[in-house]
């Protein structure tokens, strides 16, 4: 455990063979060993499974399942049927419903996440390095991974899981190693370490737990949409967010939360429905429009969709302003480093230069850097979604409080989380959503962890456990 840039993701990846350290031994059972490689990584039994999940994504699931494990030589036949089965059936072992052969593209978060997972398994890996990836699941997938991963150790197996979740470490680890700043702080049994104790060592100070600041004015209705559909995504969706308002966004992975926000930013239109901004009816078919009518979108996946992954630092942050820093149609480098340099201070963005590659930033640092870029556009609606995902307590207590603000200043927030805590925290009201459909509009008033998922939970499902 530890905060962003504690540097958890780099030495999983220094395990892994995707770093070199410059000094110390890594000793494998009881051998000291040189990971060159992933590839030795590999051949040695240790898998890292990342926290952005990392594919092929114009190949099949199957296909990906079985990188690095075909035969050598030049003239060697792929055993198609063989792998399609036995890729199933590392699927059903998961208790994934995903077609096999379909490609990667396209495939949810929490599905490539799962194929990640199959991937270590069918590797037969002795070493299993999972940093976050409980982050896309619902609880549901949760449990399913860590009977997996019990069933694992029960057979000899080695876990080192990274997390920000104190409840999943709670129910899963038997020691916790506590990094900050680069160095190892701790290591405990979990059980001789209280929730303060971790934070403390985490960050380095006492920790409150957020809670939500006095109300901001709500002020007009800054985006109205009716009756929004996309066939076989989500249909009828009817909502509005008004100025100074922070409406939550509710549900299981897989209700069409995030379909909704790409509609109402143009990355995907809706097929039908009607959308004000400010009280007039506009039409948004591409980013662009969305951006002009002063719509801003955090996306969930910060690593494909947030992010240019090998441009600087400033190029990231001021990709959205292109006019003001080119005014005559040239990049102007002073006006772009100026305005990078003033974003990465009032957002204490933490890094070792503008230069840098974002890429090399800690998660919380590039999604700090993402809602950099977007405020510099000045927008009057946010929709943010899953903007913690993968981010510290340390961190998220500062999102909460930039949240917080963004509303107080007068925009529009359209919140998408699949944490009930930081909806409950932060919101003013909860809009919920299952299978595409939205089913409950909750006020703060009234809104609690169970009515949130009496709403998300499809109905067979709920009727299912009642009836049980």
């Amino acid at each position: 455990m530890g905060e962003n840039g504690a540097g958890k993701s780099t030495f999983a990846k220094i395990l892994a063979g995707v770093h070199r350290p410059t000094r110390g031994t890594i000793t494998l059972n009881g051998k000291p060993v040189d990971v060159t490689s992933p590839i030795a990584a590999q051949k040695l039994g240790i898998t890292l499974i990342h926290q952005e999940p990392i594919s092929f994504p114009d190949l099949s699931v199957a296909e990906n399942l079985v990188l690095g494990k075909a035969d050598d030589g030049w003239f060697s036949r792929v055993p198609w049927a063989q792998m399609t089965r036995e890729a199933k059936a590392l699927m059903d072992l998961l208790g994934v419903k995903i077609d096999v052969t379909r490609p990667m593209r396209g495939l949810s978060i929490a599905d490539q996440q799962m194929v990640e997972i199959a991937r270590a398994l069918a590797s037969d890996s002795r070493l299993i390095i999972m940093d976050e990836p409980t982050a896309p699941l619902t609880p549901r997938e949760v449990e399913t991974l860590f009977v997996i991963a019990r069933r694992l150790r029960d057979e000899g197996r080695t876990i080192i899981f990274i997390s920000h979740r104190l409840e999943e470490v709670r129910a899963l680890c038997d020691r916790v190693t506590i990094f900050r700043d680069g160095n190892k702080i701790a290591t405990e049994a979990i059980a001789n370490l209280s929730d303060a104790d971790i934070i403390r060592l985490m960050i380095g100070r006492p920790f409150k737990e957020y809670m939500h600041k006095a109300r901001a004015e709500i002020g007009a209705v800054a985006l109205k949409v009716e009756r929004l559909s996309v066939p076989g995504l989500f249909q009828d969706i009817s909502f509005e967010v008004r100025k100074g308002e922070i409406v939550g966004l509710g549900g299981l992975v897989g209700a069409g939360r995030t379909d909704v926000a790409r509609a109402l930013f143009g990355v995907a239109p809706a097929a039908s429905g009607t959308l004000w901004v400010d009280g007039k009816t506009v039409s948004i078919n591409d980013p662009s429009e969305a951006i002009a009518l002063g719509l801003a979108f955090v996306p969930e996946d910060r690593a494909v969709a947030g992010i240019f992954r090998t441009l600087s630092v400033e190029e990231n942050i001021t990709a959205a302003v292109p006019k003001q820093i080119a005014p005559s149609g040239f990049i102007r480098r002073a006006i772009e480093r100026a305005m990078a340099n003033d974003s990465v201070r009032r957002l204490s963005i933490r890094l070792a230069s503008l230069r840098q590659p974002i890429g090399e930033l800690s998660g919380g640092n590039q999604q700090k850097a993402i809602l950099a870029r977007w405020l510099l556009t000045d927008p009057s609606v946010l929709i943010l979604d899953e903007p913690t995902r993968g981010i510290d307590i340390g961190v998220k207590a500062e999102f909460y409080d930039m949240i917080g603000e963004l509303a107080a200043s007068g925009r529009a927030i359209l919140l998408i989380s699949s944490e009930l805590p930081e909806l409950l925290a932060l919101c003013d009201r909860v809009l919920v959503m299952s299978e595409g459909r939205l089913t409950a509009d909750i006020p703060r008033a009234e809104a609690t962890q169970e009515s949130i998922m009496n709403a998300a939970v499809p109905r067979r499902v709920a009727f299912e456990g009642a009836a049980a």
